[in-house]
């Protein structure tokens, strides 16, 4: 027997250490005899330096039960796991904590600094893998393991950085990778060239402003909200058929403050509309202005260090300012001249380090760069021609447009965390790209070599784990069996960043896809539809949903770190207000059934905790009829040898052919992607057909039938209990699993666990339409009599007399029995003369014999022929449709047919009734 009460933390981490001791999440050898079809999936790796989110346990959970399902159909799982190096996060991370020692990381040097992210990652790094095990994943987490702790592959570690460089040499090698001066996104805080993926742009109140320069006989007023970088303007553009300026093209201005001559220019990128209908441009500090500056052959003039400070390619007074310092500087000095026209107001698309949040510079910089075009193209092919699908499919146009327009690939950054470009330089700046130094050098002829300061960026090496992580560049076993893997899960954001790369590395690499299937996941919001934000204060976290948290808790943990006390007022009264009893410990599967039956094709979801409440109550629904199931079978006969007679009831092949249809909607929805319709049918079929009818009506089965009819109960009691747990299991494995083990035995069935049992599969030959005919009028006159007794307002404790007319079943007269609990029950031909309301069902009038006010009685019966008339002329119309009737399915047609004659004869009837 069972524990009376259901309570999640009693069972959660048990079940799980115990799958994970026993193996039981790790894939069987693929080499083995009778190998069984591959399932792979491979878990996006999140940054080392992270932590949970709701947008983690979201994907996590489809995986899981994805993966589950696959297990259970006998299918060779491996969900290959790990975690992403995160260079700049992990670099920002190490130098913060040297910088709250009192130590500098560029004191300390590289090898140093290196050595001590390692440290770090060891001790306190891969926390996010301790809560993935927290949010209960059946990951396989010993594959690819390298240190010990089953944890999946680590991006930095020795096998996957042997294939990094591999990867580097090799493209190196084909022509694909160079390096060369190009302008740059500059993050000034890091010190780093960041991509264009990783720059945030938002639009932002800023200013304008337009300035006079001066020519021979004429002047030239230019707009700009940049007005510091006009120290490295090197002309000033104007449309070719901008009749105002045709006279200047091919003239010189002065540039004002610093005392250059630079041409005025004429090109087709000027919008005559902007501002002035002239440009100053300025190559070195603008990506527009760059593409400009080289069809016409211009110098590219760098006026910034690093730091984003001013250079000695400006004036002496300008020197050494930060750049929004000199801004002020040059606007007062151009105002003293003279040479300022007017200062307004301005709408700016601000881009800023998706890292830092400082507004990025443009800069140039000597970078690696891979060339994109080809594999581009590659990677646009397979997915038109169907070897990659999307899922929504409307996403396919989003990675096309992205790849359509790519250009080539900034694959450097400069830092000291991540994978060191595999390059060295001699004396004379000649380039030697090879696997180890010692190629490096035997390639020099023995020349002193210095090898290049920077690093990959991390995208590049993710982008290598669909076969990397598989082992190659050695060819294994896993990279035959698991190579396309089935399907990536993940967020629409990472489409231009993870996605489109791992199709064009792979295809480059082994000739095959990544993966067939990528399932677009929807981005978790709040209950009102809001980003999640923790400068909102409406972040949640999965673990304080599965283990609960108390209003105190919750409140120091959404303020901890806040800098400003108005900061920490605003949401420490968000939290308060949305939660004003903290959260409750819903337990990992309420948490993973809401998500998984939120996950339709929408490109947002809304979390709410009620969700999470209602699912916490079919967790205790689905415990208690276990419990009543195993205190009416255990110990009992039910029917496993087949040997003793099994007489079914209606009810009984009723609810098995329930079970066959609700297995193949399980199946249909698992196979497109469709979690949401997968969950509600199980939701469905288990409180509303299993627990709410059935239960109940084999409570008088047991009591009322012969022997044969109570086995026949006891049979089907337990049968389709223990069906449905594996039915449910990939969703919600721990409750089925510690269900399963008590109900399991009663059934016949044997096995360590409920995870390598077969899932279900319907039966057609199951599936007994009569019985669900004959029920579904047994549960509609039950229906009726409900609706008559809250028409009445009778309480609960009232029985009454019920009349039934006809000849019903066996399976309505044991509903009405049950589940109305009339004082008696009389089968008649002609209802007595009574004002006691009457439903009609099908062939059957029901009577709650009751003395009414006739006046009520004819007010409710006018009332619900009003209803009737109402779907009479909504089905006369639908079929008076030309279109309806032509297009639609001939089955549907006829349908509204049968329901049209179903509605006339129920109006006759009630006319017949008004008193």
């Amino acid at each position: 027997m069972i524990d009376k009460s259901f309570n999640p933390a009693a069972i959660e981490q048990p079940w799980y250490r115990r799958w994970e001791e026993a193996g039981w999440f790790a894939h069987r050898d693929p080499s083995a005899p009778g190998a069984t079809p591959a399932y792979c999936i491979q878990l996006p790796p999140p940054n080392v330096t992270g932590t949970l989110h709701m947008g983690h346990a979201f994907q996590q959970t489809l995986m899981d039960a994805l993966i589950r399902y696959h297990r259970m159909r006998g299918d060779n799982t491996n969900w290959v796991v790990g975690t992403d190096h995160a260079g700049i996060a992990t670099e920002i991370v190490v130098t913060r904590q040297l910088e709250a020692e009192g130590k500098s990381k560029k004191e300390m040097g590289r090898e140093a600094f290196v050595r001590r992210v390692w440290e770090w990652k060891q001790q306190s790094g891969s926390t996010i893998t301790r809560q993935m095990r927290r949010s209960l994943p059946s990951a396989n987490w010993e594959y690819a393991d390298t240190e010990g702790q089953k944890a999946g592959y680590f991006t930095a570690d020795p096998k996957m950085s042997r294939a990094v460089t591999e990867v580097f040499v090799r493209w190196y090698e084909d022509g694909l990778i160079y390096r060369g001066q190009r302008l740059v996104n500059w993050d000034p805080v890091l010190g780093t060239g960041v991509s264009d993926l990783e720059v945030d742009t938002e639009e932002e109140a800023g200013r304008i402003w337009e300035i006079r320069y001066p020519g021979e006989g004429f002047d030239i007023t230019v707009a700009t909200v940049r007005p510091e970088t006009m120290l490295g303007d090197v002309a000033v553009a104007v449309h070719p058929s901008d009749k105002r300026y045709s006279a200047v093209i091919g003239k010189t201005v002065s540039l004002p403050l610093t005392g250059r001559k630079i041409p005025i220019i004429a090109d087709d990128y000027v919008d005559p509309e902007f501002g002035t209908g002239a440009l100053k441009i300025t190559p070195g500090h603008d990506f527009n202005d760059y593409e400009v500056g080289k069809r016409h052959g211009l110098e590219a003039i760098n006026i910034f260090r690093l730091d984003a400070h001013l250079n000695d390619k400006v004036p002496a007074k300008y020197r050494g300012l930060e750049r929004f310092e000199a801004r002020t500087k040059v606007l007062a000095d151009l105002k003293a001249a003279g040479f300022l026209v007017s200062e307004k107001p301005y709408k700016l698309r601000v881009p800023r380090s998706g890292r830092t949040g400082v507004i990025v510079e443009p800069m140039l910089s000597d970078q690696w760069f891979l060339k994109m075009g080809t594999m581009a193209k590659d990677a646009l092919e397979v997915v038109r021609r169907g070897e990659v699908r999307f899922i929504p499919e409307h996403w396919t146009a989003t990675y096309n447009h992205f790849l359509e327009n790519i250009k080539d690939w900034n694959i450097s950054r400069q830092l000291w965390w991540g994978h060191q470009i595999p390059a060295w330089y001699d004396a004379d700046g000649n380039i030697y790209v090879a696997r180890t130094e010692e190629e490096a050098l035997r390639k020099a002829k023995g020349k002193p070599l210095k090898r290049d300061p920077d690093v990959l960026d991390t995208w590049f090496s993710s982008q290598l784990v669909p076969f990397t992580s598989l082992g190659w560049p050695d060819h294994t076993p896993d990279l035959d069996v698991f190579l396309p893997s089935s399907v990536l899960i993940t967020g629409n954001d990472i489409i231009f960043f993870w996605v489109s790369r791992m199709i064009t590395a792979t295809r480059y690499f082994t000739g095959k896809v990544p993966f067939r299937d990528v399932y677009i996941n929807a981005i978790v919001r709040d209950a009102e539809g809001e980003k999640m934000s923790k400068s909102k204060g409406n972040t949640l976290d999965p673990l304080d949903l599965i283990d609960g948290i108390s209003l105190q808790d919750l409140v120091k943990k959404s303020t901890t770190g806040l800098m400003k006390d108005e900061h920490k007022e605003r949401i420490e009264k968000y939290v308060r207000s949305h939660f004003p009893n903290g959260i409750p410990a819903f337990g990992a599967d309420a948490v993973r059934f809401t998500f998984a039956s939120l996950a339709s094709f929408s490109i947002t979801l809304n979390f709410d905790l009620g969700r999470c409440e209602g699912y916490r109550n079919f967790c205790n629904k689905l415990w208690n009829a276990t419990r009543f199931v195993l205190m009416n079978t255990e110990a009992r006969d039910c029917g496993v040898d087949e040997k003793l007679p099994v007489k079914l009831s209606t009810w009984d092949r009723w609810i098995v052919s329930r079970l066959q249809k609700t297995e193949a909607e399980v199946e249909q929805a698992f196979s497109e992607y469709r979690f949401d319709n997968a969950a509600n049918a199980i939701y469905k079929f288990v409180w509303d057909e299993y627990c709410d009818w059935y239960v109940e009506l084999a409570k008088r089965q047991l009591q009322d039938g012969d022997e044969a009819a109570q086995r026949g109960t006891r049979r089907t009691l337990v049968r389709v209990l223990e069906t449905s747990l594996r039915l449910a299991h990939p969703i919600i494995p721990f409750i089925t699993e510690e269900l399963w083990q008590k109900v399991a035995p009663l059934a016949g069935k044997k096995g360590e666990t409920i995870m390598l049992q077969r899932y279900p599969k319907s039966q057609p030959e199951k599936i007994d339409e009569q019985a669900e005919a004959d029920v579904a009028l047994a549960k509609d006159l039950v229906n009726a009599g409900r609706n008559l007794r809250a028409e009445m307002k009778l309480t609960p404790q009232q029985k009454v007399p019920v009349y039934l007319t006809g000849a019903p079943s066996d399976a309505s007269l044991s509903a009405v029995h049950v589940l109305i609990r009339p004082s008696e029950l009389k089968i008649t031909q002609d209802l007595p003369s009574s004002q006691s309301p009457v439903a009609i069902v099908g062939p059957h009038r029901v009577m709650l014999h009751v003395e009414v006010d006739a006046a009520e009685e004819r007010a409710r019966i006018s009332k619900e022929i009003a209803r009737v008339e109402g779907e009479i002329a909504k089905a006369n119309t639908q079929l008076a449709n030309p279109s309806f009737v032509e297009r639609a399915p001939a089955k549907v047609v006829e349908q509204m047919r049968a329901r049209l004659a179903g509605f006339e004869e129920t109006l006759a009837k009630l006319r017949q009734q008004l008193p």
